[in-house]
């Protein structure tokens, strides 16, 4: 499954990014916008949401399971306002990683935290979200 793939980030306009070191964009365009004419909060949420979805899916091949994955929480700091077009990177610090595995293999079900930037086509930094997944293995 691509996360691109699912309808609402399909219906919304999230695409793989083209941009090196990115997962996922959002295009520049008007519908995306806010009263002040940048890119609206729920936009850049859901661009980061995504791409930390993005990571959870492609990062843990090794799992060797299916498992269904919640977000629980999610906590932003927005940095600058964002115009044009934005991308979004996500990360999972290898101590976590390990950690993550070994009580979802254990115990079935984890928590999972994911960090995602997102920039603009200069590489600033507009948005950074960490997102709390919990993730259970499938029945």
């Amino acid at each position: 499954m691509k996360i691109t793939d699912l309808p609402f980030n399909s219906f919304i306009g999230l695409v793989p990014s083209e941009c090196s070191g990115y997962a996922l964009s959002l295009p520049a365009d008007l519908k995306y916008t806010n009263h002040l004419g940048t890119v609206h909060a729920s936009a850049l949420l859901a661009l980061a949401e995504a791409a930390s979805g993005d990571c959870l899916l492609n990062r843990f091949p090794e799992i060797g399971f299916e498992v269904v994955p919640v977000v629980r929480r999610l906590e932003a700091k927005f940095k600058k306002p964002a115009n044009g077009e934005v991308f979004a990177i996500a990360a999972v610090a290898d101590s976590i990683r390990t950690e993550f595995i070994a009580t979802l293999t254990t115990k079935g079900r984890a928590l999972l935290t994911i960090d995602v930037e997102v920039h603009d086509s200069t590489a600033t930094p507009l948005l950074g979200v960490t997102v709390e997944w919990l993730v259970a293995k499938k029945p």
